[in-house]
C-alpha cells in the first residue's frame, strides 16, 4: 500500500481516471485524507448511475407505476378521468433532474479540493497519464481507474445497428408504440416494465427458459407470470436479424417467425472500457471478459495502478463501487487499511413487480449448507383488495439448519427493494430465524410477512441426503 504522506516528486498524489460513482467516492475521500487529487471525466461527471443508469431509469420506473395507482384510485372511491400520459415532459423534467445530480457531483468534488479535468486520460507509464484533448502529461504517485463498462450488442447480428441500448433510450424523442426489448437481465426486464407502463407495446424476448438468471426459481417463475400478464414475453427464443421496413423495424427470429416494431432494445451485457485505455503500456493483462484483474484491495498487478467499480467486473453495481472507492481512499490515503465484502450484497430489480433479494437463493445456500429451511409466504397486498387489481406479493426466508441463520431472502412486489435494504441490516449482522421470530410485527404491512413464518414449507436435505 502506498504511503499515506503527499510525495511532491509527483504532479499530484491521486490522478483518477473516470467520474462515475466509484471514482468520484475515492477522489473525495482521498481529498477528505490530504492527498492531491485530480480526476478526469471525458463525458460527464456522476457516471452510468446518474447521467445512463439508475437515477433516470428509476424516474421512468416511477413514471410508469401511475399506470396502476390510476386503476387503483377507482376502488378505493376517486374519480379519475381518462389519464394521459406526455413522453416530452417525462424527458425533459428527467433530464433536468440528471443535470441537477451532476452539478451537486461537480461541486462536492470541488468542495473536497479534487480538480475536475473534462478530458479522456490514458495511461502511460505506472505514475504518467496523458490527457488526450490537451495533450498534457500529469504524474501521479498512484492511478486510480474508473472507467466502468458500456452496453453491448451481442451476440453480433445482421442490422445491429438499428438497435440501441442502455444508453440511447434516454434520447428518445418520443415513447415508441411498438417496441422490442432483447434480454433477460436487470436492464431488459426493467425497460421491458417501464415501456409496458408507460403504454408501449412490448415485447420482451429471452434466450434462456426464464428471466433474472441467477435469482431464486421461484422470484424467477413470479415475475414472469407477472409479465407475460402484462407484455409479449417470448422465452427460448433469440432474434437472428434485424431489417429496417417501412413500418419501422423487422426483426426475424430463430424459429423463423417475424415481429415488426418502431424501435428495438438490446440489454444483453455489458463490458469494462478498456480499449485504449494503456493497460498494455504497463503490462496489465485483462481477463476474458475484458475486466481488470485486482486483489481485494483494488490493486492491479502494478503497485502503483488501483482499478475499482464495473471495469473490475467484481460485482456491477453502484453501491459496490462506491465502497471500493471509499476503502481504497482509506486504505492507500487514510491509513485505516479495509476491503469490500463482494460476498453479501443486497440488491433490487426494478421490474414491476419489484425484486429485492439479499444472500444465497434456495438452490445455493442447499450446496453450500446443506440442509436448509425454507419459509413462503404468498398473498394479495392489502391495497389490491379494494382496487381488484391482480397482483401478488412472494416472500421467502432461507434459514441454514444448523445455524438457524437466516442466508437468504427474496421478496417480490410492491417496495421490495425498500424492505429488502432494512432486511439487509439483520441478514448482513448474522440474524438468526429466532431473531426475526421475536420481533414485533408492523401492521398492517407486507414487510409483516417476513416476521411471521413460522413454519416452513420445506426442508432441502445434502444433495443424496433424504
Amino acid at each position: 500500500m502506498a504511503d499515506a504522506a503527499p510525495d511532491h516528486t509527483y504532479d499530484v498524489d491521486l490522478f483518477v481516471i473516470g467520474g462515475g460513482s466509484g471514482g468520484v467516492r475515492a477522489a473525495r475521500i482521498a481529498a477528505g485524507h490530504g492527498a492531491r487529487v485530480q480526476l478526469a471525466e471525458e463525458y460527464r461527471v456522476g457516471g452510468t448511475c446518474v447521467i445512463r443508469g439508475c437515477v433516470p431509469k428509476k424516474l421512468m420506473v416511477y413514471a410508469g407505476r401511475f399506470a396502476d395507482e390510476f386503476e387503483d384510485a377507482a376502488g378505493f372511491g376517486w374519480s379519475v378521468s381518462e389519464p394521459r400520459f406526455d413522453w416530452r415532459v417525462l424527458k425533459t423534467r428527467r433530464d433536468a433532474e440528471v443535470a441537477r445530480l451532476e452539478g451537486i457531483y461537480d461541486a462536492n468534488l470541488g468542495r473536497a479540493g479534487v480538480t475536475v479535468v473534462p478530458e479522456r486520460a490514458v495511461i502511460e507509464d505506472a505514475h504518467t497519464v496523458r490527457l488526450v484533448g490537451s495533450g498534457r502529461r500529469v504524474t501521479a504517485r498512484v492511478i486510480l481507474v474508473a472507467v466502468g463498462a458500456h452496453p453491448v450488442k451481442e451476440p453480433a447480428i445482421p442490422g445491429a445497428d438499428l438497435a440501441i441500448t442502455s444508453n440511447e433510450v434516454f434520447d428518445l424523442d418520443a415513447l415508441p408504440e411498438r417496441i422490442l426489448v432483447v434480454g433477460g437481465g436487470y436492464i431488459a426486464v426493467e425497460f421491458a416494465g417501464v415501456f409496458a407502463h408507460l403504454g408501449s407495446r412490448t415485447t420482451l424476448l429471452h434466450r434462456g427458459d426464464k428471466l433474472l438468471r441467477g435469482f431464486d426459481e421461484e422470484m424467477r417463475d413470479a415475475l414472469g407470470a407477472a409479465y407475460a400478464a402484462r407484455m409479449d414475453l417470448r422465452l427460448n427464443r433469440t432474434v437472428e436479424r434485424l431489417d429496417r421496413v417501412a413500418g419501422g423495424i423487422l426483426a426475424t427470429l430463430d424459429d423463423g417467425s417475424t415481429l415488426e416494431v418502431d424501435q428495438v432494445l438490446t440489454a444483453t451485457g455489458r463490458r469494462p472500457n478498456i480499449a485504449g485505455l494503456g493497460l498494455d503500456t504497463v503490462g496489465i493483462e485483462p481477463d476474458a471478459r475484458g475486466a481488470i484483474p485486482v486483489d481485494a484491495f483494488s490493486q492491479t498487478t502494478v503497485s502503483s495502478i488501483y482499478a475499482v467499480g464495473d471495469v473490475t467486473d467484481r460485482a456491477a453495481l453502484t453501491p459496490i463501487a462506491i465502497r471500493e472507492g471509499h476503502a481504497f481512499a482509506d486504505t492507500v490515503f487514510g491509513n485505516k487499511p479495509w476491503c469490500v465484502d463482494h460476498g453479501l450484497i443486497p440488491t433490487a430489480v426494478f421490474s414491476t413487480p419489484e425484486i429485492g433479494v439479499v444472500g444465497h437463493n434456495e438452490d445455493v445456500a442447499r450446496k453450500l449448507y446443506g440442509a436448509v429451511d425454507v419459509y413462503r409466504s404468498s398473498f394479495r397486498p392489502m391495497k389490491a383488495t379494494l382496487s381488484g387489481r391482480e397482483e401478488r406479493v412472494l416472500m421467502k426466508v432461507v434459514v441454514d439448519c444448523a445455524s438457524d441463520r437466516v442466508v437468504g431472502v427474496h421478496v417480490l412486489g410492491h417496495d421490495a427493494g425498500e424492505i429488502i435494504q432494512a432486511v439487509g441490516i439483520a441478514v448482513t449482522m448474522g440474524a438468526t430465524k429466532a431473531d426475526f421470530d421475536r420481533t414485533i410485527a408492523v401492521h398492517p404491512t407486507a414487510g409483516e410477512e417476513l416476521v411471521t413464518m413460522r413454519s416452513p414449507v420445506v426442508t432441502k436435505h445434502p444433495v443424496g441426503v433424504g
